[in-house]
């Protein structure tokens, strides 16, 4: 079963921002080719680090909304939530490890 919870606009507020833990919010699309290249990382750290942090993923073109408020113009894109704020936002496909220091600094504090 995989770690990663699929999220809709409509579920945003509730699953994200009223989060009792981080939130990594991860927009993809199925025609984006770098996207397939992040999922399994995505979902290997989903996996890693789910004792500390909630992960979802959003498709952006049924989701225009989250898409819009939290200004995401290239796919894949990540949204690290804290606290209900975005203190983290990185766009196009990185490393495992890159994405790793960043998790680090926010879920060591």
């Amino acid at each position: 079963m995989s770690s990663i919870q699929v999220i809709s606009d409509a579920e945003f507020e509730t699953e994200v921002l009223k989060a009792n833990q981080p939130v990594l919010a991860y927009f993809w699309a199925a025609w984006c080719g770098p996207c397939r290249l992040m999922a399994p990382i995505v979902e290997s750290l989903a996996a890693t680090y789910g004792d500390r942090l909630k992960v979802v993923k959003l498709e952006v073109d049924p989701n225009p909304e989250a898409v819009n408020t939290y200004q995401v113009e290239g796919v894949p894109a990540l949204r690290l939530f804290k606290d209900g704020r975005v203190v983290e936002a990185r766009e196009g496909a990185i490393t495992r490890q890159k994405l790793e220091e960043i998790l680090n600094t926010y879920l060591a504090s």
